[in-house]
C-alpha cells in the first residue's frame, strides 16, 4: 500500500469485475485513453478536488500493472479509470488509490451514497423522439416502439455499475453512458421485458454502493 496521502473528496468508487460487450465498447468508443474490451476489469474512481486524478493515476500506473482508459477533469471533479486483464492486478490499483485517499479496501461501495435524480421508464416511445435520442447517443440504436429506460444519478460514476449489471441482467441495448461530471446518465432500451429485468439488476446494484454499500461488484 502507497504511504501516499492526498487531500482529497472520494465521491465513488467503482470495481467493475467483468466489462459486457457493450460497457466495454461504449466506454471504449468515448475514452481519450487506452481501449477496454470485453471480459476486462476496470477501477474508476471520482474525487474532488479533481486535479488530485493526475496524482492518483501516477501512483497506480508506478505500482500495478494496469491500463490507463481514463483521466477526465471537470469543473469540481475528476475521474480516472484504469482496467487490465489481471483482475487481481485492477484490484491492487484500486487499493493503492484509495489509500492515498485514505479510504479502506478497492470494493465497490467506496464513497458516497448514490442519489438517484431520475428513474424513468417509457414504454412504446414515439419514432420522431427515437431519431432525437440517436442523434446524441453514445451506444445503440433505439427504435420506435422501443421500451426505453433513463437514468440520472449522483455521483456520476456509479452509472457505470448501473449499466454493466443491467447489461449482465438483460438483453437490453445500451444507447447511452456519461459517467463524469455532476450527474451520471443511463439510456437503455428494449422490449418491456427486457427493461423491467435491467432495471431491477439497475436498483439491486445502487442499493448496495456508497457508504452503507458492502464491496458488491460491477
Amino acid at each position: 500500500m502507497s504511504n501516499t496521502t492526498l487531500r482529497a473528496r472520494l465521491r465513488g468508487a467503482v470495481l467493475i469485475d467483468q466489462m459486457q460487450p457493450q460497457f466495454a465498447a461504449t466506454v471504449a468508443a468515448n475514452s481519450d485513453g487506452y481501449f477496454q474490451v470485453e471480459g476486462e476489469s476496470a477501477f474508476w474512481v471520482e474525487v474532488e478536488p479533481g486535479i488530485v486524478v493526475t496524482s492518483l493515476l501516477d501512483l497506480a500506473l508506478k505500482s500495478c500493472d494496469v491500463t490507463p482508459g481514463a483521466l477526465i477533469t471537470e469543473r469540481s471533479y475528476g475521474t480516472l479509470e484504469v482496467h487490465g486483464p489481471d483482475q487481481g492486478q485492477v484490484r491492487r490499483a484500486g487499493e493503492v488509490i484509495l489509500g492515498a485517499l485514505g479510504s479502506g479496501a478497492a470494493e465497490q461501495g467506496a464513497g458516497m451514497k448514490p442519489e438517484v435524480l431520475t428513474h424513468e421508464v417509457i414504454r412504446k416511445i414515439h419514432s420522431h423522439q427515437a431519431m432525437l435520442i440517436n442523434r446524441s447517443r453514445s451506444g445503440m440504436l433505439v427504435l420506435g416502439d422501443d421500451t426505453l429506460y433513463t437514468l440520472e444519478v449522483t455521483p456520476a460514476v456509479f452509472a457505470l455499475a448501473a449499466a454493466n449489471e443491467a447489461e449482465k441482467a438483460s438483453p437490453i441495448r445500451l444507447i447511452g453512458l456519461e459517467n463524469n461530471g455532476a450527474v451520471g446518465r443511463l439510456r437503455l432500451a428494449g422490449t418491456d421485458a427486457e427493461i423491467d429485468e435491467a432495471v431491477a439488476a439497475v436498483s439491486r446494484t445502487l442499493d448496495g454502493l456508497g457508504d452503507a454499500g458492502g464491496g458488491r461488484r460491477g
